[in-house]
This record gives C-alpha cells, sequence and structure tokens, in this order.
C-alpha cells in the first residue's frame, strides 16, 4: 500500500494545483451565456499572453493529438507535401496523421539526440524549387528525447531559402514553461495541449493560429467537421463549439493563467531552467563509475520541461522504474519506440519546487541501487549545492 504523496514525475500530465481542482470544482453553466463568455474571453486573452501572439486561438475538448489533427485537416489537401523535421517519437507520429489523410509526408532525418540543423532544413527546401513542400513540422521541445529544437533558426532558415512552406511547431511539453515566441518567431500554426505547462487535466488542447494559415485554410480540401476552423470562428476569435463547450477546463484554465500571471511569465521560465539544471547536475553526478547520461547531448539543447536519461548498456530502465513507483511511489516516464527499456524521463515542468524535485531524485538514486545500475552516489547532494547557490 502507498503512503503519503503520490510523486507524478512524467513529463505530462503534471501535477493539477489544489488552486485549479477548487476552481474546477463548481457547478457547470450556460456556454452561451454571457457568463460563461466573460471567462472565455478571460482565457483566450491570456493565451494570447502566453503564446506571444496577436493571431487566432482556437480551443477543442482534445487532447494534444487533436490539435495536431485539427492543424493537418484545416490547412491541405490530399497529396500535399509536408516536411517533418525529425525529432523523435512525436514528431514521427505527427507525421503518420498527415500520411494517414493521404498527405506526402517526408522526413528530414535527425538524430535524436542531437538538435535539428537549420542549415540542413534550409538546403532542403532550396533543392524544392517548385514549391511543393506545403509545411514544415517541427516539435519545440521533444517529450521523448528531452531535446529542445531551435525554432527562430529553423524560421530563418525557411526564410534564407525563400521558400513559402507554412512553419507548424508543437509545444505540446514547452508552453508556458519554455520561451516561446509565436508571432516574433514566424510560426504559422501553433499546438499545446492542457495537461502540462498549463497544469490542467488532459482533454483541452489549443491552436494559435497565424494570418497566412487561416488564408490557407480557405483553400484547403481535406474533410473537415469537429476540427473545422470555419465553424468555431466568430470576428477574429472563437465563438462557437461543436457540441458543448468544455466549461469546466475554462473554470481551471482561468485559474491556471491567473497563476501564471502572478509569477509572472518569465519568473515561471527560471523557475523551470533552475529545476532542469539541477535535475542535470544530478544525472551528470551518476553518470560517473559508468552510469545513466542525460539523452540529449548537446547542454544547450537540453529541455527545461524534461530529462531523458539513457541508461547504461545491458540495464533495463523500465526495471528501475517499477522500483521507484514499488518502493517509493515515484512515477517516472518511460522510453517510447527505439528508447523503450532504455531511457527513464523525469518531468521537472508545471506545478513543481525544490522539495518536491529533490524527493523524487533521491528516489530515483535509491531505485538505480536497488536495480544494480551502476552510477556515483551523491547525485541528491549535487542537486542540492546547487539549488543552495553553492555551485557555479
Amino acid at each position: 500500500m502507498a503512503h503519503g504523496t503520490h510523486f507524478f514525475m512524467n513529463p505530462g500530465p503534471t501535477n493539477i494545483p489544489e488552486r485549479i481542482l477548487r476552481a474546477m470544482d463548481r457547478g457547470s453553466i450556460d456556454f452561451s451565456g454571457a457568463q460563461f463568455k466573460a471567462i472565455a474571453d478571460e482565457c483566450f486573452a491570456g493565451l494570447k499572453r502566453v503564446f506571444k501572439t496577436e493571431g487566432t486561438i482556437l480551443a477543442y475538448a482534445a487532447t494534444g493529438h487533436g490539435a495536431w489533427e485539427a492543424a493537418l485537416v484545416n490547412l491541405f489537401s490530399p497529396g500535399d507535401q509536408l516536411l517533418v523535421v525529425e525529432s523523435g517519437f512525436f514528431s514521427l507520429n505527427w507525421g503518420m496523421r498527415g500520411e494517414a489523410f493521404g498527405l506526402a509526408v517526408e522526413t528530414l532525418a535527425n538524430d535524436w539526440r542531437r538538435a535539428a540543423d537549420p542549415a540542413r532544413l534550409e538546403a532542403r527546401l532550396r533543392d524544392d524549387r517548385d514549391h511543393r513542400i506545403k509545411a514544415v513540422l517541427l516539435v519545440h521541445s521533444e517529450t521523448s528525447t528531452g531535446v529542445v529544437h531551435p525554432v527562430a533558426e529553423l524560421r530563418r532558415a525557411i526564410d534564407a531559402a525563400g521558400h513559402p512552406a507554412l512553419f507548424l511547431v508543437d509545444t505540446i511539453s514547452s508552453l508556458a514553461s519554455i520561451d516561446f515566441r509565436a508571432d516574433e518567431w514566424g510560426v504559422d500554426v501553433v499546438v499545446a495541449g492542457s495537461q502540462k505547462g498549463l497544469m490542467l487535466p488532459a482533454g483541452m488542447a489549443f491552436t494559435a493560429i497565424s494570418a497566412k494559415a487561416l488564408a490557407a485554410s480557405a483553400q484547403a480540401k481535406l474533410p473537415r467537421v469537429y476540427w473545422d476552423w470555419r465553424r468555431l470562428m466568430g470576428e477574429g476569435s472563437q465563438a462557437y463549439w461543436n457540441g458543448t463547450a468544455p466549461v469546466h477546463f475554462f473554470y481551471g484554465l482561468q485559474e491556471a493563467l491567473r497563476m501564471i500571471d502572478e509569477e509572472g511569465l518569465d519568473n515561471v521560465f527560471a523557475r523551470h531552467n533552475r529545476l532542469a539544471e539541477a535535475t542535470r547536475r544530478a544525472v551528470r553526478h551518476w553518470r560517473q563509475n559508468d552510469g545513466p547520461e542525460i539523452y540529449a547531448l548537446d547542454p544547450a539543447a537540453q529541455s527545461n520541461t524534461v530529462t531523458a536519461v539513457l541508461a547504461p548498456e545491458g540495464h533495463d530502465a523500465d526495471r528501475m522504474r517499477q522500483i521507484c513507483l514499488d518502493r517509493f511511489n515515484v512515477s517516472l516516464g518511460g522510453g517510447l519506440d527505439r528508447l523503450k527499456g532504455r531511457v527513464f524521463r523525469i518531468g521537472h515542468l508545471g506545478d513543481l519546487n525544490e522539495p518536491m524535485l529533490l524527493g523524487a531524485i533521491a528516489a530515483v538514486e535509491m531505485a538505480l541501487g536497488l536495480a544494480g545500475v551502476p552510477h556515483r552516489g551523491g547525485g541528491v547532494e549535487a542537486a542540492m549545492q546547487y539549488l543552495a547557490g553553492e555551485a557555479a
């Protein structure tokens, strides 16, 4: 029997703050009435501040995968060509959905342990002289690998190639946790979900849409009903729902955005960076004695929302994860696709502070020992020294 607080250290869904749970713990209201409209208006205004956009934001009762699909069906026609910048499991899965809709999906191959190279993207787009590629798809923070990709630099590569492709970016595990600037970075469609940096349950998704993308959607021929932007749009903003609006999610979202505003978005980013670096300090310490290592090779590309940790050869990361859960009531993310059994993932995003992180790191260190995984003890101390300001 598990006692005490369950330490849910997955990279999404994340911990739901008590304030948000209490905000959602109330009766429903008429979603066609003035009271709900005021709540929704406050939420959409707050989301624009988080996305850093003046563009249109639409919301759906769905997970982030639904927002992936909404972007595809609203922008493209059968046979259109897309270029997916490979980053890991989630980039490839977004591309697979395009293939299911009859789109021609090309993958710009990339080492999962490294950030995408803007020069390679520019070269590929220069080769596309007929401009057959209609869009470039990118995952900002690849949740499966813990690698963050350079959105602004990749936008500049598209521009340097003189290519008109739309730029679609998944921010599901980065929004409200890592700095993201939709308008400044020239992103045409941003995809996000509720269950990570926004600290809500899974079940609500968003797209931020540029004027260029809205114009392209008028020409798109893929069938859509539930996801159809035309059915949702009012005068420059969302005015309608396909079915019932997710009223309780809006209660929670209103509170989440107020919490972000109270802390200050830059302070939110700084907190995520601090907790992420403490996690990385611990893993770097464990790495000694042939221990586990951070999967992302370039320190500049290591995500501030999730650290994927590569187990030493011959050791099962899932066995260590199970010990963490069974013995210490700490839940970690597992490896996906080709990384199954090879990595475990420590989520450090959303509603999180130093004691919560240190408790989880301590459990991981104990589990490494119980699983017989080689490592150097003292990773918790390394994280503590950093957080206390004693380490450079």
